[in-house]
């Protein structure tokens, strides 16, 4: 499996990005794909993440109401709407997927198998 990642970019404070994550296949029924972010310095982070299956949403408690994570099934695609972006957003974003994911490992880094080559989005002040 292969994941794509896009839509990052250069934005002012206050405003909005969706990224993009696209999948190569889906393996499983139990397939979930979520986003993590990298600041330098610091470790990767949970963002968002989705089951496919029932569409249950997580998200981390910080981001959320400012983010959201869809997806399209037809296209193997999972986007995070960021809206009311701050300085301390800017990262380098990351999509994870898992065809094996159990709810307790929906926020970690370790439950995914899968990761795209990131995306940058840099929020200026």
């Amino acid at each position: 499996v292969q994941l794509q990642a896009s839509g990052g970019g250069l934005v002012q404070a206050g405003g909005s990005l969706r990224l993009s994550c696209v999948a190569s296949r889906r393996t499983s029924s139990n397939w979930a794909m979520g986003w993590f972010r990298q600041a330098p310095g610091k470790e990767r982070e949970f963002v968002a993440a989705m089951r496919w299956n029932g569409g249950y949403t997580y998200y981390s408690e910080s981001m959320k109401g400012r983010f959201t994570i869809s997806r399209d099934n037809a296209k193997n695609t999972a986007y995070l709407q960021m809206n009311d972006l701050k300085p301390e957003d800017t990262a380098l974003y990351y999509c994870g997927a898992s065809d094996r994911i159990i709810t307790s490992t929906m926020r970690s880094a370790s439950g995914y198998y899968y990761w795209g080559q990131g995306t940058q989005v840099t929020v200026s002040s």
